[in-house]
C-alpha cells in the first residue's frame, strides 16, 4: 500500500474541510493509500514535518490556501527525493490552482489527486533561503493579503481583500528601484513590483497562457511605473483590466534571475504571506523541482 502524508490547515478559507474530512480520507484510502493526516499546529509546522519525514511517503497532499501551499513546497525543497504533491485549494483566492487549472471544490480536487497526472513546475527562490510558488511582490496592495483579518476572509471571502485594498490606497508611495538582469538594467520609480510565475495574481488574471509557461525556466518581472497625474491612475487600471501592459506605464520582462535594489527597506509578500523587509532582493527561477498533480487533460 502506498503511503500519503496529508496536511490540513483547519483555519484556511471558510473551513469547509472540517465537514468533509472523513469522506476525503475514505476516498484516499479506497484509492490505495495509507494516509497519515496532520492538522497544522503553528506557522512553519509543515516544513518541519516534511524535512523530518517527507521522503518516507509516496505522495504528499496539502489542503489550504496559497500560504499553506508555500509552506509545503518550502518543506519539499529541503528533500533530495521529493514525492509528488497533491493540492486541495481551500484558501480565499487560490491563485496557484487557477494557473494550473486545479479544481477548487474539495471533491473535484480529490479526484484530481487520485486520477490526475504529475506535472513538473518551476519554483521561485528569494534571497537564497526562501521560496515561492507563484509570486514575490512589493509595493501597492501587497500588504493586503497578509494584513486582512482572518475573520473577514471567512465572512466576506474575496470581498475582504477588496475592502482592505481600498483602505490601503492612502499608503501608496513611489518606490525607487534598480532592477538588474543578465542583459539589462531598469531604474525607475514604481508603485508595485512583482516577480511571478502565474496567470493569476490576487485573483486577477494578469498575463495569459501564451506568455506564461510554468515550466519554461523563466519568471515574469512586472513593474508598475509611479503615476505622475490622476489620469495615469485611471489609465493603469484600464491597462490592467485589458491586460495591456503598455510601456508607458509598465516594465515587463522575462528572466531567470533578477536583483532589485532599493533606497530603504521594502516589505515583500511571498505567495500572499509576509516575506520580510529588505533593501536588496535576488530572485531566481528554479526549473521544475516539484511535481504537482494536475488534471490529465
Amino acid at each position: 500500500m502506498k503511503k500519503m502524508l496529508f496536511f490540513v490547515n483547519p483555519a484556511a478559507g471558510r473551513e469547509e474541510m472540517q465537514f468533509q474530512l472523513m469522506d476525503v480520507l475514505s476516498r484516499f484510502t479506497a484509492a490505495g493509500y495509507d494516509v497519515v493526516c496532520h492538522p497544522t499546529q503553528k506557522p512553519r509546522d509543515i516544513p518541519e514535518v516534511i524535512a523530518a519525514t517527507g521522503s518516507q511517503y509516496d505522495m504528499i497532499v496539502t489542503c489550504g490556501g496559497d500560504g499553506t501551499l508555500n509552506e509545503t513546497v518550502s518543506g519539499l525543497m529541503t528533500l533530495a527525493h521529493r514525492p509528488p504533491l497533491g493540492y486541495i485549494p481551500a484558501g480565499t483566492v487560490n491563485d496557484f490552482a487557477t494557473s494550473l487549472h486545479i479544481p477548487k471544490t474539495i471533491p473535484e480536487a480529490v479526484t484530481n489527486i487520485i486520477e490526475g497526472v504529475p506535472f513538473a513546475v518551476d519554483m521561485g527562490g528569494f534571497n537564497g533561503d526562501k521560496f515561492f510558488t507563484y509570486v514575490a511582490a512589493f509595493g501597492a496592495f501587497t500588504k493586503v493579503s497578509y494584513a486582512t483579518p482572518h475573520a473577514s476572509k471567512q465572512a466576506l471571502g474575496r470581498a475582504a481583500y477588496i475592502l482592505e485594498g481600498i483602505r490601503s490606497l492612502t499608503d501608496i508611495r513611489p518606490i525607487h528601484v534598480v532592477a538588474t538582469t543578465a542583459d539589462q538594467v531598469i531604474e525607475d520609480d514604481v508603485i508595485l513590483g512583482m516577480v511571478s510565475n502565474a496567470t493569476s495574481v490576487g485573483g486577477f488574471k494578469a498575463l495569459d497562457d501564451s506568455i506564461v509557461k510554468m515550466d519554461d525556466g523563466l519568471n515574469e518581472l512586472i513593474l508598475v511605473k509611479a503615476p505622475k497625474a490622476l489620469a495615469d491612475y485611471n489609465a493603469i487600471v484600464g491597462c490592467l483590466i485589458a491586460r495591456d501592459f503598455s510601456p508607458s506605464y509598465f516594465h515587463i520582462i522575462q528572466t531567470d534571475q533578477v536583483t532589485l535594489r532599493f533606497d530603504e527597506p521594502v516589505p515583500w509578500t511571498l505567495d500572499g504571506e509576509y516575506g520580510g523587509d529588505t533593501t536588496e532582493a535576488t530572485i531566481v527561477n528554479i526549473p521544475t523541482p516539484i511535481q504537482i498533480m494536475v488534471p490529465a487533460e
